[in-house]
């Protein structure tokens, strides 16, 4: 679809009708084959697809310019850290390419959940935003928060989503104290964050952390 992306997607389809899609996004260094094994077989839901598309590579100054699937260059992980913004915002045209696909097959936005882990959960936070229309999910694992300046700004579709994001005490890649600050920091223009603490859990994803991922924005209806 862009340079941004390569191959095509890690698709787990639904097991009965198709009512709503969770676009997953990985994490630095990883693809999407690996979420979409255990969304497959730990998270497999009735009525929606997951989608996991892998990242293309390129140079990230924070690992010495080396060369790795990446959304966006990373510069730093602490919170003033500068940032590649014109990589988040091709990163997250991209995202909100892949939803405006959904939405032309015929599943409402409002029945799309855009999610991730570590750089894809502060993606999928930053594109689920900034997405102009209401969608019925937007999931951080691990994550932090993007271009925070730009907010609320005209930024108001998705103001009242509900936004869940999910964190390890122990991590030490991005430290719980991030992921606090970017519940703090989203809740000044949308109040409906829900985050949980997984005690123990260093930077990495429980089966506990999907399995209430999928109960928790599961559309069963």
């Amino acid at each position: 679809m862009s340079a941004i992306a390569q191959g095509t997607p890690a698709v787990v389809n639904a097991r009965g009708q198709h009512k709503g899609t969770l676009i997953f996004l990985h994490g630095l260094g990883d693809q999407g084959h690996g979420w979409a094994d255990a969304f497959g077989s730990e998270a497999r839901h009735e009525n929606i697809k997951a989608i996991c598309p892998h990242s293309a590579e390129r140079a990230v100054t924070l690992n010495m310019g080396m060369r790795m699937p990446a959304w966006y260059d990373l510069l730093g992980l602490d919170a003033n850290a500068p940032e590649d913004e014109t990589g988040i915002q091709a990163a997250a045209r991209y995202v909100h390419q892949l939803i405006d696909a959904e939405v032309a097959a015929g599943i409402p936005a409002n029945r799309i959940a855009v999610g991730g882990f570590s750089m894809g959960g502060a993606l999928a936070i930053y594109a689920g935003l900034t997405y102009p229309q209401k969608l019925g999910a937007i999931v951080g694992l691990s994550s932090f928060f993007l271009q925070r300046t730009k907010f609320p700004g005209n930024f108001t579709a998705n103001n009242a989503t509900p936004i869940f994001l999910g964190h390890g005490s122990s991590d030490f890649l991005v430290p719980l104290q991030v992921g606090q600050l970017s519940e703090q920091l989203i809740k000044q223009f949308n109040p409906n964050v829900e985050m949980h603490i997984y005690r123990g859990l260093q930077h990495s994803s429980s089966t506990e952390v999907r399995r209430f991922t999928r109960v928790r924005f599961g559309f069963t209806a």
